[in-house]
């Protein structure tokens, strides 16, 4: 169970939740930073930043279907935009918009970074994550 809270006394985030609060005895995925690698370890969209931010969504689908869960169960995400500029991020913040992430609406944090870990990288998003109860009955870990 997740109860998402916006905060009255708080101005309104336009797509997401101020708090998400997971009930306790629910399995939650913490999932490493997803970067825009392929899967042969190429950089998706060199120079690109929403492009890299497609990949970096679609390696976060892959992240979650692994331990049974989607984007629709993540509860709290920080989005790494290597940029000083509003609207390079919001480009990147409409490519999450876009993808699902925000239908919760989950939690996020969107920071412009000096540099990321791979040569190249503009993009990276950390995420937490519920494994839904009825998945996870048969799974192990």
């Amino acid at each position: 169970m997740i109860r998402r809270v916006t905060v009255p006394s708080l101005f309104p985030p336009p797509t997401y939740s101020h708090v998400s609060v997971v009930e306790a005895g629910t399995r939650l995925a913490f999932l490493a930073g997803a970067v825009p690698l392929g899967p042969d370890g190429t950089l998706v969209g060199p120079g690109d930043p929403v492009r890299q931010a497609e990949q970096v969504i679609d390696n976060l689908r892959e992240q979650l279907a692994a331990v049974g869960s989607d984007l629709g169960h993540v509860v709290a995400t920080d989005v790494y935009v290597v940029s000083g500029e509003p609207a390079v991020l919001s480009a990147v913040w409409s490519v999450v918009e876009a993808s699902g992430l925000s239908a919760g609406p989950h939690s996020s944090t969107l920071i412009g970074v000096a540099c990321l870990g791979y040569t190249g990288q503009l993009v990276e998003i950390t995420a937490t994550a519920i494994v839904p109860e009825q998945v996870r009955t048969g799974m192990s870990y």
